[in-house]
């Protein structure tokens, strides 16, 4: 079992960490935030793969290891952590906040890492204020400049990864766009996607927006001018451990907002139809995606993980029983996503 306080490190420049924290300020959850070097200094164990970020948990033998991936991570504090639960208590509910947190951790991170590193401003902000989380703010001058040049080389590296490119750059800024213009149309119905409390996928959205929002300034610049409510939004849900949760403040399954319907109706655009046909070049043991999108084609390198996420997403809808598959068929198919689950891979 997790004992607190729980340690993690991350840095304040990485959307998931930022969704992590927020997540735990919120469900009062005690915590040793690791910032930089102190992880290090700590003598705690290394994960397989150096990501942010980083839970430092027992295993089933009571051995600290090192856990990252915040999705499952949410489920097992929810699990091994009592009260003021982040997950829906309505399955089908508890469905779609899952489908959202992965549309956000998923594709709206393709937006993020674009505006940060697509835009000679960002790429010079981010080089230039990223490399002290890891290494300090007392870090030598020289030492700095050094990360700063590897640190942005290596990440310009990555657009293609993420999915950035020349043929999608037009095709992410205006999904951000929509993207803005929806949240902002569904705040003004009510406070966060789940209803009246947050859900996973308010903290998953909060991470990506705490960085387009909030730090990158094309995307930063952009946010503000097209919603001032999306803007302040962001800053409202850096620290929710005032919030008092009542358990009507879910949001109703049977009768979602148009607003949250229109929102879902946005991972037809983009996210549900490039997750497919990852699933299925993957499968194939092909190594490029191509799909045509309403906007134009679709091209990047397969990216093995999110074939995992839907596997996710499937298995979650067929643990369900048939009259909440009912329930969540009929809001999938009102919003244009029946293929997420009906669809051959």
């Amino acid at each position: 079992m997790i004992q607190l306080p729980v340690a993690f490190k991350g840095a304040p420049g990485s959307p998931y960490t930022r969704k992590m924290v927020a997540l735990m300020r919120y469900r009062h959850i005690a915590y040793r935030y690791l910032l930089g070097v102190a992880a290090d200094k700590a003598n705690l164990p290394k994960p397989a793969v150096e990501l942010l970020p980083t839970f430092y948990l027992p295993d089933p033998q009571g051995t600290l290891i090192a856990v990252t991936d915040s999705t499952p991570l949410i489920r097992r504090l929810e699990h091994e952590v009592a009260g003021r639960s982040a997950l829906p208590t309505d399955p089908v509910l508890n469905f779609l906040d899952a489908l959202l947190e992965d549309f956000a951790d998923e594709w709206v991170t393709k937006a993020m890492f674009h505006y940060r590193w697509s835009y000679a401003q960002g790429i010079e902000k981010a080089s230039d204020i990223l490399p002290p989380h890891f290494l300090g703010v007392s870090a030598d001058e020289a030492v700095l400049d050094a990360a700063r040049a590897q640190f942005s080389k290596r990440q310009i590296a990555r657009l293609e990864v993420v999915g950035s490119n020349a043929q999608t750059s037009a095709l992410i800024e205006a999904s951000y766009v929509r993207l803005v213009d929806l949240l902002d149309r569904h705040l003004r119905a009510q406070p966060f996607l789940m209803g009246h409390r947050p859900g996973a996928s308010d903290f998953a959205l909060y991470g990506q927006l705490s960085q387009l929002a909030h730090f990158d300034p094309t995307s930063m610049d952009l946010t503000l001018k097209r919603s001032r409510r999306v803007f302040a939004w962001v800053g409202l849900m850096e620290d929710l451990s005032g919030l008092e949760p009542q358990a009507s403040d879910w949001a109703v399954a049977d009768a979602l907002a148009p607003s949250l319907v229109a929102l879902l109706q946005e991972l037809a655009q983009g996210y549900v139809p490039v997750l497919l046909m990852n699933a299925r070049v993957l499968a194939r043991g092909e190594k490029r995606v191509k799909v045509a999108l309403p906007g134009g084609l679709w091209t990047q390198s397969v990216v093995p993980y999110q074939a995992k996420c839907l596997r996710w997403l499937r298995a979650q809808f067929a643990a369900m029983d048939a009259r909440d598959q009912s329930r969540a068929r009929q809001v999938l198919h009102t919003a244009g996503l029946a293929d997420l689950i009906d669809a051959d891979l």
